[in-house]
């Protein structure tokens, strides 16, 4: 009987060239999350199956870079963008096999630039900015960890002012307790404490009473460091 992979070849359509080529995939039963972050970075019982580095396709063919998450449609003007930007300067590189996390990074990097281009949602191009901010918390590579949350940070605060993550898999109250947590990761307690509370106001109308909770939790953390600092410096 065959051992069946935890890896497989997915067939992929470039949305920018149509060009065909594969890239890997984790089989959803060998993904195994064992724990969270507080801003849901997900950590694998095994480190050869970390979903997050085979998020992004690269198309071989013309260096576009995307999610499932990308929009089929390119807005005017974008695909000459890309073009001109993207697939005049694109060296061909392979990224169909198994991935490092420092080459997972790369695709990240690539598929931003290429939303940015394209004029993704917000939320998309957060999202993207965030999980390189995660794979810089597993090297431990923190400037380059703070540096991503920041962006992702303004992304998300795009995204809460325009509402383009409406209709996606990010509610409000997840959007807001986002912004909240990666502001405490930065350093900024005082606009953390602005978000979460903005969370906490809506715990009569939102039904995600565990985000309600993690917000109260980091709020009442924040509450206690700044304490333990005040009686520290008396």
């Amino acid at each position: 009987m065959d051992t069946i992979e935890p890896l497989f070849d997915r067939n992929i359509e470039c949305l920018f060239c149509k060009g065909k080529f594969t890239t890997k995939k984790i089989r959803s039963r060998f993904i195994k999350v064992t724990s969270y972050d507080s801003d849901f970075c997900p950590y694998y019982a095994s480190d050869d199956h970390n979903a997050l580095l085979y998020n992004i396709y690269v198309c071989p063919h013309c260096g576009f870079s995307a999610s499932d998450d990308f929009a089929k449609y390119f807005p005017p003007a974008t695909k000459e963008m890309i073009a001109a930007k993207v697939h005049t300067n694109w060296v061909p590189q392979d990224f169909s096999g198994i991935r490092s996390i420092q080459e997972a990074i790369q695709t990240y990097k690539l598929a931003s630039y290429c939303a940015v281009l394209k004029k993704e949602k917000h939320i998309v191009i957060a999202g993207l900015y965030l999980r390189i901010a995660w794979l810089n918390r597993k090297l431990e590579n923190e400037d380059q960890e703070i540096r991503f949350m920041k962006l992702a940070i303004n992304e998300y605060l795009e995204s809460f002012s325009t509402d383009d993550f409406k209709g996606t898999q990010v509610s409000e109250v997840r959007l807001l307790y986002l912004i909240g947590d990666l502001y405490r990761r930065c350093g900024e307690t005082d606009k953390s404490v602005k978000y979460f509370s903005m969370v906490i106001e809506r715990k009569s109308t939102s039904i995600e009473t565990k985000i309600i909770d993690m917000a109260r939790e980091r709020w009442q953390e924040i509450r206690d460091e700044k304490k333990l600092g005040e009686s520290m410096s008396r």
